[in-house]
């Protein structure tokens, strides 16, 4: 048999090292379908100049193509026959992606869970991005529900990862050269600096995008996210597909201009959860709290925190009385990013 019907639970090892196919060169056609994608709009991504100005030799591509790029090349090994994509956790972007540079991914089994169901189970992976010169540009972890193809194969033994609430402050990794003294505030579209921004402030991101099935699909493929769910509307019993989890970070993120027009770059995922399954017909909104704030080494460069949320629902509401997210929250992102002091 020369096809490939993807992993399935009973399947990892504990341990095991994977190396991820299909090495991806990007370009500024990355940047130019994620712009046409989202309302991104923040001024290091758009320009070359502004970057200039802020120390750095080009505009690098958008954070979350970087993720987008390294996390597909994972899907035919870690989540082809997922049933969903849970959480991620320990992230740290390494390096700036350039366009041209070339990116692969390994990931590395470090934790197994079957589920008391008996016919999928939980796998955690660590992935590792590189670019061309081997040098690491992202790292993180990702837990993922994966189905079981024989459902009487033997669970294997529970191990659950230790993992970090957050990832702390020293150990984010400031790109080479980024000094935000010379700023230029009219040029990013908002006046509010890292000072400006409170601990608990929750911001409204006010405006909504609704997510068309035709978007969602070019997103997949952009990023060659094969997973069945995303492209094959009888995985599901309701026979919908599921929008990719990828997507609404990238839509919610972009809608977090309005109010944080100055967060520019992504530095750490300390956390998150895709709260509940999102469709094509969904209008997405977004807010943010402050979590964190933290001075870097970097000229005029202080780091926040931020709490982001996707919802169907209004801004501040998150849990219900139970503990347990709201049915209209799709998605809860906790992140750090660099913005000017």
């Amino acid at each position: 048999m020369k096809t490939n019907a993807g992993r399935f639970f009973e399947e990892y090892r504990l341990g095991e090292v994977i190396a991820h196919a299909v090495p991806r060169t990007v370009t500024l056609g990355e940047r130019a379908l994620y712009h046409a994608l989202y309302p991104a709009r923040h001024a290091l991504y758009s320009s070359d100049v502004f970057a200039q100005a802020c120390g750095l030799p080009a505009s690098p591509l958008d954070d979350l193509i970087g993720f987008h790029v390294v996390f597909g090349k994972t899907v035919p090994d870690v989540s082809l026959n997922a049933v969903a994509n849970l959480g991620y956790a320990q992230g740290r972007w390494l390096a700036p992606v350039w366009p041209g540079d070339t990116l692969r991914s390994q990931s590395t089994v470090i934790g197994l869970k079957q589920n008391s169901n008996g016919q999928s189970g939980v796998v955690y992976v660590r992935t590792l991005g590189t670019n061309q010169h081997n040098q690491p540009v992202l790292d993180y972890v990702r837990w993922v529900m994966v189905k079981k193809r024989d459902l009487d194969a033997p669970a294997p033994t529970t191990v659950l990862p230790e993992l970090a609430a957050t990832v702390a402050a020293q150990d984010l990794v400031i790109p080479q050269g980024l000094d935000f003294t010379r700023y230029d505030f009219t040029q990013s579209g908002e006046p509010h600096r890292w000072g400006d921004y409170a601990l608990g402030e929750v911001i409204d991101h006010v405006d909504g995008v609704t997510i068309e099935e035709a978007e969602h699909m070019l997103a997949t493929r952009l990023w060659q996210n094969t997973a069945k769910v995303h492209f094959d509307a009888t995985q599901r019993p309701d026979g919908r597909r599921l929008i990719y989890g990828g997507h609404v970070i990238s839509l919610a993120r972009a809608l977090s201009f309005n109010g944080l027009a100055n967060a520019q770059m992504i530095v750490a995922l300390n956390a998150g959860a895709h709260a509940n399954p999102c469709f094509a017909g969904d209008t997405v909104r977004a807010w943010s709290q402050v979590l964190d704030r933290a001075p870097t080494s970097a000229p005029g460069v202080g780091a926040i925190r931020l709490r982001l949320v996707a919802t169907k629902g209004s801004a501040g509401d998150l849990r219900g009385p139970d503990g347990k997210y709201l049915p209209e929250v799709l998605l809860d992102l906790d992140y750090w990013a660099l913005m000017p002091i």
